[in-house]
């Protein structure tokens, strides 16, 4: 593990506590960016969404707790958000609450950087196994990704002449327990 894993792993530990108070989870925990422009990003979910004032909470109750400059050191901008509808699976029980939704993963092959799309269908840990568009299982190794995340399907896009009567709202409703 980096220093900096070890540091970030410091932080979610220390801010856990608070924001399970407030009901939430921590999704992931983050730093990029350098010098004075790095950003700490903490990720926090709930099965019924996070809103702005939930957001406010989180931000009020954890800074004071990330300030302790033995954690990260340095500046740094804290930054606390919901993951979204297309969330990044960068640990592993992001893949293993994954499993049976459409994502996205690029990895690296023999031949070079590859990128595959469909099905979570199974994650051992080690290893993941995406179902495809065209039905074919595609074994990765975790340590070959790259990048990979979920893929929220937007629906059809609307007809001109029909604004409102899309099937966006219905994807939004079905998404909002994935932030």
């Amino acid at each position: 593990m980096s220093a900096t894993e070890t540091q970030l792993e410091a932080v979610r530990s220390a801010v856990e506590p608070a924001v399970a108070a407030l009901g939430l989870d921590i999704y992931d925990v983050e730093l990029f960016g350098v010098g004075a422009a790095r950003t700490l990003r903490l990720t926090v979910t709930r099965p019924d969404g996070v809103d702005l004032e939930t957001i406010t909470a989180v931000t009020r109750s954890v800074s004071p707790i990330v300030d302790d400059a033995s954690r990260i050191g340095g500046s740094y901008l804290l930054e606390v958000s919901s993951p979204g509808v297309e969330r990044a699976l960068r640990r592993p029980e992001h893949y293993e609450s994954a499993v049976g939704e459409e994502i996205s993963v690029k990895f690296h092959t023999g031949t070079g950087p590859k990128r595959v799309r469909g099905v979570l269908r199974h994650f051992d840990g080690e290893r993941c196994v995406v179902e495809t568009e065209d039905g074919v299982d595609q074994e990765i190794a975790i340590s070959d990704v790259t990048q990979a995340r979920t893929v929220f399907d937007w629906g059809p896009q609307s007809r001109p002449g029909s604004a409102g009567k899309s099937s966006r709202g219905a994807g939004r409703a079905r998404a909002k327990g994935k932030s």
